[in-house]
């Protein structure tokens, strides 16, 4: 097959890397290079990348200790090998997703294509850059394991990289999916997909007013949502709120919340016009009340009702949904097969264990305290990363 790069500029590797991907050997999983090549990588970007909270985060998930824990949770290691080329595909409004993605297809055993954003993100260059100094370096012989590009999105670009993988792993929506899509794979190529996703927090007031920490609350609560402008898939959109002193707790933490927010946060013109609109299409079909606070950083829309259709008005920019719930139960309303993450303050397992045995609900993938929907894990959205790029060898 001729292979043709015209529209494809490389920020890591070249058209002769994709060329010798095709034939080159597939490697164990969690192998000594793979671990060792992202140790090294963890230390220049920890480094190099301190300016930026989600390329440190990168480089701390990237340490030994942190990687021989994961390898840890599996039990067939020797049996596992990478699939071969595996075709990345990065959203494009999340900055380091693409470090993450590769870094799994690696520790998989396989070799890597990865479609960086085209967005011009310090971060993504950070880490490109990082990873050149050591295939330039002492990791020259994994040079063939890895390459960056960018092109247009035209399906030309994504027919010549669909042709060659072993697996395609696509982040970024529906639309995305049904585009990339249109772009064969193999026979025995697998594809794993990150669809359009919501995510919701609970929050018990009466444990919230009596917390100590309520600075750091606000602090974890910026970083899962304005952190990535809620563009995320983890991000939050509707808060629930449990407990007997909710208006007490509501006026605190959002108090909080906006005083964080403010110092950090620049709300461009358009992005304040693109709450109201969102206002005005949810006011049009839903009883809901706008919330007013001293400025319109923080939208604070407080509906009656939650249902799953309520999140496809969901907005970003700090764009928030507010419900008063009587019990935890009544999350499986929102709870269907799009809501990805809940993160939680004052709730127990306990409780979250009883609430999914008693509605045993379509959707929820993750359930983690405030602060942590973004970090990363081998398993996502209901995927074990490992298991979906490599192969396992039955012996008997």
């Amino acid at each position: 097959m001729q292979l043709n790069f015209d529209q494809i500029k490389f920020a890591v590797g070249d058209q002769d890397t994709v060329v010798r991907m095709q034939s080159g050997k597939a490697r164990s999983v969690f192998s000594e290079d793979a671990i060792q090549f992202l140790n090294e990588l963890s230390k220049i970007l920890i480094r190099t990348g301190k300016a930026f909270s989600d390329v440190v985060t990168f480089g701390f998930w990237c340490r030994r200790a942190a990687l021989m824990a994961e390898k840890a949770k599996y039990d067939d290691v020797d049996q596992r090998i990478g699939k071969g080329v595996v075709f990345h595909i990065a959203p494009s409004n999340v900055p380091v997703n693409f470090a993450f993605s590769f870094a799994a297809g690696l520790l998989a055993g396989n070799a890597n294509i990865v479609r960086i954003p085209s967005k011009d993100f310090e971060q993504v260059q950070i880490i490109c850059d990082a990873v050149n100094q050591l295939l330039q370096g002492e990791f020259s012989h994994m040079a063939d394991y890895l390459c960056m590009v960018r092109y247009p999105a035209a399906k030309e670009n994504n027919d010549l990289f669909s042709a060659i993988c072993n697996t395609r792993v696509i982040w970024g929506g529906d639309g995305t999916i049904a585009e990339i899509r249109k772009s064969p794979l193999k026979p025995r190529a697998n594809e794993i997909t990150f669809a359009d996703r919501y995510s919701v927090a609970v929050i018990d007031a009466d444990a919230y007013l009596a917390a100590d920490d309520k600075e750091s609350i606000a602090q974890a609560f910026y970083n899962d949502t304005f952190f990535s402008d809620q563009n995320a898939c983890t991000a939050p959109r509707l808060i629930i709120w449990l407990g007997a002193q909710k208006n007490e707790a509501k006026e605190i933490f959002w108090q909080k919340a906006h005083d964080y927010a403010y110092d950090k946060y620049e709300l461009a013109p358009v992005q304040a016009v693109g709450k109201l609109t969102a206002l005005d299409k949810v006011a049009a079909d839903r009883k809901v009340s706008l919330i007013h606070g001293s400025d319109n950083l923080i939208y604070r829309v407080f509906v009656e009702q939650i249902d799953e259709a309520l999140m496809d008005y969901r907005y970003n920019s700090g764009f928030f949904f507010e419900y008063d719930a009587d019990s935890l139960n009544e999350l499986a309303l929102v709870a269907g097969e799009r809501c990805q993450t809940v993160t939680y303050y004052g709730v127990s397992m306990e409780q979250f264990r009883a609430c999914i045995s008693s509605e045993r609900m379509l959707g929820i993938d993750r359930i983690v305290p405030i602060g942590k929907s973004m970090d990363f894990a081998l398993i996502w959205d209901g995927h074990d990363l490992i298991r979906e790029m490599s192969r396992r060898i039955e012996i008997h």
